[in-house]
């Protein structure tokens, strides 16, 4: 086993989900609502003198978490101590201030085997260096999030010694296993919900990204009412600034368009290599160039798929960039693609498409629409033909792309940006470590005047 490096240091989102493999029961099934995410400023009451919160994240690197990095910069923006443990990556050291804990990555699994070696690797290696964390500087506090729900595990027992545990949960398990393996029954199944559930209700309080997880939180893990708190995902306003934009991006066409994110299954890249294909074959349009920002897994996937629909000429995969490099394929396009098809999911590519006044188009999903409004153009879910069809017709009508461009710069600006949301993050710690502190705290005696 490869021993764990340790990066004292103060990194864009994380490799893909994997959630598991064959098999059971469906647990119950996720409603989509709306996106309910809370405003605020962080908590002006500072935390408990010497306060330390451990984040663990599951088998992905902080460089490339940025959800995780915005938590850490909120935490010791309030006069927190922020220990991360996390997968290796030159990166980590980026963050001034947040003390890294890291070990090698696994290889990446292709097997039924290879997810069980790949998860129980990680696994060990992030139960080793909490413990070694608790041991050598304590916490008082841990935050653990990733899919599978397996770290409950390596949290659960610190509660025994009064150290509060928070799930910040991204995605649900069981509906990434079904979008994945098409099946919702099985005993792997079957086991993301127990997994799942017993995660609900093994911490002292949830966070989830939106209204539709806050609503499975309680229902799937019959949580009273204050247990779940909705943090978004958006942007920092700080960073989210257009960059000059540099025509060698557009690869020679008049228009860019760009998918950002990560490249796994689940993110259906597949869906939009599909509907450039109709675009240029069926309805025509030759003049846009195609860039899909990112990595994973489905990438090398999608690069032969783009090569089968007879589209390399105009699609390009540039591969992983950093925040820098990202936001200037945003300031140089003119349109965004987010194919998504899962109705909870609130969309973090298109939240950072609005925060660069970047219209998009997507599918007319729950949690989507409840995020964008009338700042992205919809298609019927899974109408190809009508996803090409909105491309179309937003590259041929500026005025429209500009105002829906305004429109979402203005929601990111006034509730979306994570200047907006790390208020009730910071809240969330601010009252157990409170409230922990209470019940800790030594009673007084009641002097009678005897013996004094």
């Amino acid at each position: 086993m490869t021993a764990p490096a340790e990066q004292d240091s103060t990194s864009h989102p994380g490799r893909p989900r994997k959630p598991g493999r064959p098999g059971g029961q469906a647990c119950p099934p996720a409603a989509g609502n709306s996106l309910g995410t809370p405003t605020g400023q962080a908590s002006r009451a500072g935390p408990p003198r010497g306060s330390h919160v451990l984040l663990i994240v599951e088998n992905v690197a902080l460089a490339r978490d940025h959800r995780l990095q915005k938590q850490a910069s909120a935490l010791l923006a309030q006069g927190y101590q922020v220990t991360v443990i996390c997968r290796s990556d030159p990166g980590n050291q980026r963050h001034e201030g947040v003390r890294v804990l890291s070990y090698r990555a696994p290889a990446d699994a292709d097997s039924k085997f290879g997810f069980i070696r790949e998860y129980g690797y990680s696994f060990v290696m992030a139960a080793w260096l909490t413990a070694r964390v608790f041991l050598t500087s304590r916490f008082d506090a841990v935050q653990v999030s990733g899919t599978p729900d397996i770290y409950f595990a390596l949290a659960a027992p610190f509660r025994l010694l009064r150290r509060p545990f928070v799930l910040d949960q991204r995605d649900l398990s069981p509906e990434l296993y079904e979008l994945r393996y098409g099946r919702r029954d099985g005993i792997t199944y079957r086991g993301l919900c127990w997994l799942e559930k017993t995660s609900y209700r093994l911490a002292d309080h949830v966070i989830t990204v939106n209204a539709s997880l806050e609503k499975v939180a309680h229902a799937r893990g019959g949580l009273p009412a204050g247990a779940v708190t909705v943090v978004g995902n958006g942007p920092a306003l700080a960073r989210a600034h257009r960059r000059p934009a540099r025509a060698e991006l557009k690869r020679g066409k008049q228009f860019l368009c760009c998918w950002l994110g990560l490249m796994g299954p689940q993110d259906r890249v597949d869906v939009a290599l599909r509907a450039v294909a109709h675009l240029i074959h069926v309805i025509g349009r030759t003049d846009c160039h195609f860039a899909f920002v990112g990595d994973g897994e489905a990438r090398l996937a999608s690069q032969e798929l783009a090569g089968e629909l007879g589209i390399s000429d105009w699609v390009s995969f540039p591969g992983w960039a950093d925040q820098e490099e990202a936001f200037t394929y945003l300031s140089t396009a003119d349109l965004g693609v987010e194919p998504n098809l899962e109705e909870i999911v609130s969309p973090v590519k298109g939240m950072e498409y609005m925060a660069f006044g970047l219209p998009f188009v997507s599918f007319d999903l729950t949690e989507t629409r409840a995020l964008a409004g009338t700042a992205a153009a919809y298609a019927t879910p899974g109408d190809i033909p009508g996803f090409a069809w909105r491309i179309d017709e937003l590259l041929h009508d500026p005025a429209r792309r500009a105002a829906m461009g305004r429109t979402g710069r203005q929601l990111v600006e006034d509730r979306l940006a994570w200047d907006r949301q790390e208020g009730a993050y910071v809240e969330v710690y601010r009252r157990l470590l409170a409230r922990q502190r209470r019940r800790t705290r030594p009673k007084s005696r009641v002097l009678t005047g005897e013996g004094v």
